[in-house]
């Protein structure tokens, strides 16, 4: 298994070493163009293409993202990358799931000798002729609650001791660049969210405030004694408000 430290040994020096001028710009480009992706989806997708180019050893690339206590593959470079992670899902046991489970780079460069996953392992061979695979943990840090933690970026190899060690350099750069895209178009996504709920609370209130000629704290005290005698999340009754004009019975 690699280890961080090993792959700091090479940092950003080997990473430019390893792209020539012309892959720089490509690679800067490509960057960029992830960051300005308008939704996750264009943003994995574009940073999925990016691996197969740049990342020597890699074949195939995937994204795993967690979802509550789920996890899926919404982007892959093809059909292989797919399949080797549902394979995962299903038997519970692989780099990708290890990887988000112990928050940590996995790799295995030849499957042959690999002891750590006696059921994928076989299936991905025979059934994918996958050979080696590389998992990154997509992160950031929090200083509040500690890492955040969004998924995988899963790198397949169908030959062993594909990767060397200027490639865990490209893909560690890439996977932080993942989750920092990640992070901020979340974040972007929330605080949308969190204005628009804003305003239907407001609109709800002022509803309230009509009808029963009431003040605004006297119309959210409403509201949130509904909620409550409902068990009913207070945005899902002030959208009803809005929809309908009608107000709920205390």
């Amino acid at each position: 298994m690699v280890t961080s430290s090993g792959i700091r040994a090479f940092g950003t020096a080997s990473l430019m070493s390893r792209i020539d001028a012309g892959g720089v710009e490509d690679f800067a480009n490509s960057v960029r163009q992830l960051h300005a992706a308008p939704d996750e989806c264009g943003q994995l997708q574009l940073a999925v293409d990016l691996a197969v180019r740049l990342i020597g050893g890699c074949d195939h690339a995937g994204v795993s993202i967690v979802e509550g206590r789920s996890i899926r593959t919404p982007v892959g470079s093809d059909d292989v990358v797919r399949r080797g992670d549902a394979l995962q899902y299903d038997l519970n046991e692989g780099p990708c799931l290890d990887s988000v489970r112990w928050h940590q780079i996995v790799l295995s460069q030849d499957l042959s000798r690999e002891e750590r996953w006696p059921r994928w392992v076989p299936r991905a061979r025979t059934e994918l002729c996958i050979q080696g695979m590389m998992s990154l943990w997509l992160y950031t840090n929090d200083h509040s609650y500690g890492a955040r933690s969004y998924g995988a970026f899963n790198l397949y190899a169908d030959r062993s001791e594909a990767f060397e060690p200027q490639d865990h350099a490209i893909a560690k750069a890439l996977s932080a660049q993942i989750s920092v895209s990640l992070a901020a178009l979340r974040e972007i996504r929330q605080r949308s969210l969190a204005m628009t709920n804003r305003t239907v609370i407001g609109q709800a209130e002022g509803i309230l405030m009509e009808r029963l000629d009431i003040d605004a704290d006297q119309a959210f005290a409403y509201l949130r004694r509904i909620s409550q005698t409902e068990n009913r999340k207070l945005i899902n009754i002030c959208n009803e408000i809005v929809e309908t004009r009608q107000l709920p019975a205390l």
